[in-house]
């Protein structure tokens, strides 16, 4: 059984939600983080990374003076660095489950980011997360490993996937983690 499991597809076809369903329904521990979109009268204006023990920083948004853009985010690499990547390593050191959400564009931008997905990925840890769709060299080079289960999200495929991230989660669970 593979023990990293990504999901990757289309913005709003729920890869985020899944992820948040799965470790809810969980008996170990996760460890990790999330983002999720910034809005402010319908209008997306960033976002948010959240750890799964409670802490937020800004990851990216529209009045962030950075010289690491995506469209028109500037992206905070200090807080992804000193909260979302410590998060990682706590996660590998205390937790049953990490959760990364997500190795897309924004979070390639950081060395460190990097270098700790590279290493989880390599340590045998149960590993949880999204990657991005769009190709990309380190990210392509990521899916590719042997020990990672892809699996493409679509608005049609949402449940099935869920049951399947369910069963993959109760199955690992009894390999002692």
């Amino acid at each position: 059984m593979k023990r990293v499991y990504l999901l990757t597809g289309r913005p709003g076809t729920g890869k985020t939600s899944l992820i948040k369903q799965a470790v809810a329904g969980m008996r170990g521990k996760a460890g990790g983080f999330y983002t999720e979109e910034m809005r402010s009268q319908g209008v997306r204006q960033g976002f948010r990374l959240v750890t799964l023990d409670g802490q937020e920083v800004i990851l990216a948004h529209i009045n962030i003076n950075s010289p690491y853009r995506v469209s028109k985010y500037g992206v905070n690499i200090d807080s992804l660095d000193r909260v979302g990547v410590s998060a990682l390593h706590n996660a590998v050191q205390q937790c049953d489950l990490v959760v990364i959400d997500e190795i897309g564009k924004m979070e390639l931008f950081s060395t460190d980011f990097r270098r700790a997905v590279s290493q989880m990925i390599d340590s045998g840890k149960l590993i949880l997360g999204t990657i991005m769709l769009n190709p990309n060299p380190w990210a392509d080079a990521i899916k590719r490993q042997p020990q990672v289960n892809l699996v493409t999200v679509t608005r049609t495929n949402y449940q099935d996937v869920l049951e399947e991230l369910l069963h993959w989660l109760k199955a690992t669970e009894s390999l002692k983690l």
